[in-house]
């Protein structure tokens, strides 16, 4: 199966090098950067260099590339996948997408919190968050992969919203990520000595996951549901905790808690659950695909605490897009993504 990359010297796309290394059936096609046109890969990242000797193109070349490929990533800034999407599926690719630009069913979310006017709204889009959105995945031409604090968040908050066990007005997410998340860039804010040994939350009440992780709910919900999202930045490379809140319904009792989540992920090799009272931590999904979950019960507050911990750049990223392709081609699901965790 032949993979191309557009956008391959980001985290993502490195990640995606590093996943699909190792992946039985996967031989890679193209790369392409635009800032870094004519250069090996292996000298952007030199940890590769036994892996790739691949020299990087143009995205110029999109039509070409799609030809060659089997399944083409996007790795780009929010609004270009959208601009090649349509000639990327034309030529014969599928598509996975990194970015956001696939992600809603209404263009008109996207264009209000992303600033961007959407210019190919495609409805046979499919969000990839696999282990909700299986079947869809496998006929999908255009995938939109998930984000990385939304991937933690729909996973710890589905069981609860889908069996209506929780007040759906209450839920809140507070989430921390590591300086990955933000993308290979120069900015102030993730230079170490702003971020080192500093915990700073940001994007209150605005951050442009908020209405991802409110569509996906929505619609397991049957109805509108509105949370409160609130990220921080964290001084460490990569890893999600997200401590989920919701207000249990009137007689909802801790075995119903713990039936929903077995029903949802019970049979899901990358989820892991610790069960009630565990405590998922980074460090134990650090470079794997897994996502760990865990629920509290406060019945002080009668409040339900989910907290789930999972690689931003693996499963909330790369990991996801390479399972989202295996689906999508009818191999093994765990292809390329059975190594265990790094630690410590």
């Amino acid at each position: 199966m032949k993979f191309s990359i557009l956008g391959a010297t980001g985290y993502t796309g490195e990640e995606l090098l590093r996943i699909l290394a190792n992946h039985p059936q996967a031989q890679v096609q193209y790369l392409t950067s635009e800032n870094q046109t004519g250069t090996p890969i292996a000298q952007t990242y030199p940890h590769l260099i036994q892996f790739y000797h691949d020299t990087m193109i143009s995205i110029k070349e999109v039509e070409h590339i799609a030809s060659s490929s089997d399944v083409v990533f996007a790795c780009l800034p929010h609004g270009h996948a959208m601009a090649i999407g349509e000639q990327v599926t034309r030529a014969g690719a599928r598509l996975i997408d990194m970015g956001a630009d696939y992600r809603f069913a209404d263009t008109s979310v996207y264009e209000k919190w992303y600033k961007l006017k959407h210019v190919h709204a495609d409805s046979q889009a499919v969000y990839g968050l696999t282990e909700l959105k299986r079947e869809h995945v496998k006929s999908a031409k255009i995938v939109a992969n998930p984000g990385c604090y939304t991937t933690a968040s729909i996973l710890a908050l589905t069981p609860l919203v889908q069996n209506d066990l929780v007040d759906r007005r209450s839920l809140i997410v507070d989430a921390k990520s590591g300086v990955s998340g933000a993308g290979r860039k120069a900015e102030t804010m993730y230079l170490i000595c702003e971020a080192f040994e500093n915990v700073q939350a940001y994007g209150i009440a605005n951050h442009r996951h908020t209405p991802e992780i409110e569509q996906a709910l929505s619609a397991v919900a049957g109805e509108a549901v509105t949370i409160n999202f609130t990220p921080h930045l964290i001084p460490m490379p990569r890893g999600i905790l997200s401590t989920c809140y919701a207000n249990l319904n009137s007689g909802v009792t801790p075995e119903q808690v713990d039936q929903a989540f077995q029903k949802a992920y019970g049979g899901e090799f990358f989820i892991r659950l610790l069960g009630r009272g565990g405590y998922p931590a980074t460090k134990n999904t650090r470079g794997s695909n897994f996502c760990d979950i865990a629920w509290h019960i406060d019945p002080r507050t009668n409040r339900v605490i989910v907290v789930s911990a999972l690689d931003n750049l693996v499963k909330g990223a790369a990991g996801q897009a390479v399972q989202n392709m295996n689906v999508m081609f009818g191999i093994d699901e765990k292809a390329g993504l059975t190594q265990a965790p790094l630690y410590p």
